[in-house]
């Protein structure tokens, strides 16, 4: 496949802005929890949800190809005086396989350092 800069789509061809994501591992299983936050979403902000093909799920695209993900969670998380600013958008799943996990880290490696983001871990 060419390549390609790595891309994560809510809706086809609407690349989002990734802010921050948070692998964790799950307690008492095998898999690992992803959190992706967003600060904005151009899929609320251009109400492209009427317009571009929602797939229910998100979509992570690079050199190697697509990788699909339904959400566990989709949390909006909202602030202001009234509580209507959106502050963040924040998508959680799960990845059990070890091959998943494997070739999302290759996509995140390659997001980040498309984007300028670098990994660093949080204090406890």
């Amino acid at each position: 496949m060419s390549s390609t800069n790595p891309v994560i789509e809510f809706f086809q061809d609407l690349p989002e802005e990734l802010s921050n994501v948070s692998l964790r591992k799950v307690k008492g299983a095998t898999g690992r929890r992803v959190v992706m936050i967003f600060k904005q979403l151009q899929a609320l902000e251009r109400f492209n949800s009427f317009t571009k093909q929602f797939s229910n799920s998100m979509r992570l695209v690079d050199e190697e190809g697509e990788i699909t993900i339904e959400p566990d969670s989709v949390q909006f998380r909202f602030t202001g005086p009234e509580g209507d600013e959106l502050d963040r958008v924040e998508v959680q799943f799960d990845i059990d396989s070890e091959d998943h996990w494997d070739r999302f880290m290759r996509f995140m490696h390659r997001y980040a350092e498309a984007n300028g983001m670098a990994y660093g871990e949080t204090e406890r």
